[in-house]
């Protein structure tokens, strides 16, 4: 098996339908959004694309689903001739759903190494191409059930 951990993609040996084909190409790309990560595995196939093993079709809640299905629609015909897999862990449904976008879109431009579809992304909303680096501000202490800026209210008189 060689790796590369610059262009975060690799090649496997393996199987396909129950038979040694020898290698198979692959790549790997990441998005991350609040504490989600998800990590798309993108190699040659039919257009099925699968969330944490569930089909995207049948993804719910259905606007998390439209939202990650917009990277396949603006790819146009490049994204029927691969599978992508994506696994997503951590954050909640909406985080999650905005990582599994970010993972999908920049295995896509991976993989077909298309500076168009680069631009395409870009032009219709930069956060599909660059994980959203903000985090939530961790608590402070003594006031760590209300918050990290949380002060009393304060009163004229």
């Amino acid at each position: 098996m060689e790796t590369d951990a610059r262009s975060a993609s690799y090649s496997t040996e393996g199987y396909d339908d129950g038979k040694m084909t020898g290698k198979k190409k692959t790549m790997i790309a990441i998005g991350k959004r609040k504490r989600a990560v998800a990590r798309a595995v993108i190699s040659e196939g039919k257009g099925t694309v699968r969330v944490n093993s569930i089909l995207l079709g049948n993804v719910q809640p259905r606007y998390k689903r439209m939202r990650m299905e917009e990277p396949i629609i603006l790819a146009g015909p490049a994204a029927s001739a691969v599978n992508i897999d994506v696994s997503v862990n951590g954050g909640g449904v909406w985080g999650q759903g905005d990582a599994a976008r970010t993972a999908i879109s920049n295995a896509l431009v991976l993989w077909t190494k298309d500076k168009a579809l680069k631009e395409i992304y870009t032009a219709y909303d930069r956060s599909l191409l660059v994980s959203d680096a903000r985090r939530t501000e961790p608590h402070k202490p003594s006031r760590s059930k209300d918050g990290p800026r949380a002060s009393k209210q304060q009163s004229k008189r």
